[in-house]
């Protein structure tokens, strides 16, 4: 099947590259001469494991191809799918002004049916403002063309974007003509063999459904991590409540670790944007208000607790951090609580010495060239002459470290730890300051 996809970010690249592994002939469309350049001669311009790999196959495949030309797009594909950015708003809502701009486009240069995916994640209601855009300018030409609107959520992990979407929990379907449905449940048959993951519905509930999936995961962790700032307070272990409720199956163990907050391009904006529309229907969303302010506290805590061990003795001390990116497995720093803690340490007259396996060039790209930010090629070059030790990201490679190499390098041997990655026990008898998340220190 012929598909054309608009947006060659995250979700973009690996909708279609993955739509390609499975013998689609796709088309991405951008309108970032610099990345098209990039993709055209196999370079990635994010990092997902798998998706280089898969993208380079593909071109020379001849199944997956990059154009500037939105008219290009438009002639090229049945299947329109917008997967452009939605950024917040000044306000928290979602700015869909690129989603429109590509919806104009399509109407604007095509001669016969086709279907519009909404893969972009947007309010409910964004399908009718898609479908309006698109009629205007169908008028304005003066010609009369059928299309259809589709919703079709993206529910991918960054560091897991690929087996996601080959091997998907389930593939939303929001539409209102039956035949569209039909032809969209062909085009995701390949990924559906083993059993049926089509859960169609009408295109606001699909529209909802997105939201409504990040803000209970989100949730899920603020509900921890409040739980975790009371055990502190209570001298209790939140790594053995976790495992005490985890164990029943209707909580499960997923997204309940404690840790110093969640960050990334969808919980932060989705919960935000989910708050907003209930704020403009004249509904109050309490909840959700107390998950984003619970995890804007949570990304101070690692700071709190360097403040705590040195008072006001922390200016001018070098803080060896470990990790950068908002999660492991990606290169993505938006909303990372790495950049609050390196902001408050800034401030603070503080030095960093950093490292991450995979975002350094992206926090170079963020703060540029620093006095007080070195970004060391390992992370055991980062602990060389810092004062201590504080970790943000759960890198595999942190987990099972030489502490006695930790303790010899740093002046202090102390860490502070945001993703509870060891033991308590076994750093006391290291001689080693632990400072964790509700973990009683």
């Amino acid at each position: 099947m012929k598909v054309t996809i608009y947006g060659s970010g995250y979700v973009g690249l690996v909708t279609g590259a993955c739509l390609a592994q499975v013998g689609n002939d796709v088309l991405c469309v951008d309108v970032d001469e610099r990345k098209i350049n990039m993709l055209l001669n196999g370079e990635i311009p994010i990092h997902e494991p798998g998706l280089d790999n898969m993208v380079k196959e593909n071109i020379a495949a001849g199944r997956l191809n990059f154009t500037l030309s939105a008219e290009e797009g438009v002639r090229h594909g049945l299947f329109q799918f917008i997967a452009v950015g939605t950024p917040p708003d000044e306000d928290g809502s979602a700015d869909l002004r690129y989603v429109l701009t590509v919806a104009r486009s399509i109407a604007e240069h095509m001669d016969s049916y086709r279907i519009v995916v909404d893969k972009s994640t947007v309010p409910v209601g964004t399908a009718d403002k898609v479908r309006a855009a698109m009629q205007a300018v169908l008028e304005a030409r003066s010609v009369s063309i059928e299309f259809d609107v589709v919703s079709n959520p993206e529910f991918l992990k960054e560091g897991a974007a690929i087996e996601d979407f080959m091997k998907p929990d389930r593939i939303v379907i929001g539409a209102d003509n039956p035949r569209t449905t039909e032809l969209v449940r062909e085009l995701y048959a390949p990924f559906n063999r083993s059993r049926d993951r089509l859960v169609v519905m009408d295109i606001r509930s699909a529209e909802l459904t997105k939201y409504a999936a990040n803000a209970m995961l989100a949730t899920k962790i603020s509900f921890m991590n409040e739980l975790a700032n009371m055990a502190e307070l209570l001298g209790a272990d939140i790594e053995k409540v976790r495992i005490g409720i985890g164990s029943d199956p209707r909580i499960g163990y997923h997204f309940i670790y404690p840790g110093c907050g969640y960050g990334g391009s969808c919980f932060p904006k989705d919960v935000q944007a989910l708050e907003r529309t209930a704020r403009e229907i004249g509904y109050k969303a309490e909840l959700l208000s107390a998950v984003e302010a619970v995890n804007y506290r949570q990304k101070e805590k690692p700071f709190a607790k360097l403040q705590k061990h040195y008072g006001s003795k922390l200016e001018g001390k070098t803080i060896a951090l470990w990790g950068l990116a908002f999660k492991p497995n990606t290169d993505d720093m938006r909303e990372a609580s790495s950049r609050t803690l390196m902001e408050m340490l800034w401030q603070q007259g503080c030095k960093v010495q950093a490292f991450d396996p995979v975002a350094m060039e992206e926090c170079t790209r963020i703060y540029g060239e620093r006095a007080d930010l070195t970004l060391c090629k390992t992370a055991e070059d980062a602990l060389n002459g810092a004062d201590c030790l504080a970790i943000v990201t759960e890198w595999q490679q942190f987990r099972s470290p030489n502490f006695d190499a930790i303790k010899t390098k740093l002046k202090d041997p102390v860490i502070v730890d945001g993703r509870n990655l060891y033991s308590p026990e076994q750093m006391a008898k290291k001689g080693i300051t632990y400072y964790a998340i509700g973990r009683g220190c």
